[in-house]
């Protein structure tokens, strides 16, 4: 890819489930996704793992050519759940590690259905964003409206006067993978 071309986000973290859930969908999204940040000349920033969404979502970037960087503890590595076809792998010590690495290594957030991991993953970014310890912007790929109930609570607690109104903005929501590629660039540039 030319310098001219190169997009402002260049590393991408995505946070998604270890598991694979209820719907196909959920699997063909993170496929899509993976494919596209490889097409477009992007490096996944990863969990790590070869199971679940993420195992969907670095296959695909790997089987389009793209750089994938996996992020894993030591623990979860030993039960042989590494993804064994990662460009780059770093195996750290814990999920505190794990995270500061990923956060590190990233120019922008997203998030894919997932469970605990992947929320707390994500609440950690968005609270990161709204201490002003980075400015990366953070996108939710809303497969099949799995982040509805996630947004309402937010929007709930900002009713309530936990969640400051500005701060629903540190984060977006799509739910087609190439409108998120151009979210994440056009709040990229304004990141710089």
């Amino acid at each position: 890819m030319e310098k001219a071309n190169r997009p402002a986000v260049r590393n991408v973290c995505v946070f998604c489930g270890s598991m694979a859930g209820d719907c196909p969908e959920y699997a063909r999204s993170a496929q899509e996704l993976g494919r596209r940040l490889a097409e477009s000349g992007r490096t996944l920033i990863f969990g790590g793992g070869q199971v679940g969404l993420m195992g969907q979502l670095a296959d695909a970037a790997l089987a389009a050519d793209g750089e994938v960087i996996g992020v894993i503890p030591q623990s979860l590595a030993t039960k042989e759940l590494l993804h064994p076809g990662a460009t780059k792998l770093h195996v750290v010590s814990g999920m505190h590690e794990r995270k500061a690495i990923m956060d590190h290594l990233a120019d922008a957030v997203i998030a894919l259905p997932g469970g605990f991991g992947t929320l707390d993953e994500l609440f950690e970014s968005i609270t990161w964003s709204q201490l002003g310890f980075h400015r990366k912007p953070i996108g939710l790929l809303n497969t099949l409206g799995y982040f509805n109930p996630l947004v309402g609570m937010i929007e709930h607690a900002m009713a309530k006067g936990f969640v400051s109104p500005g701060h629903g903005s540190l984060f977006f929501v799509e739910d087609v993978v190439e409108r998120m590629l151009q979210r994440l660039e056009e709040n990229g540039q304004r990141c710089r």
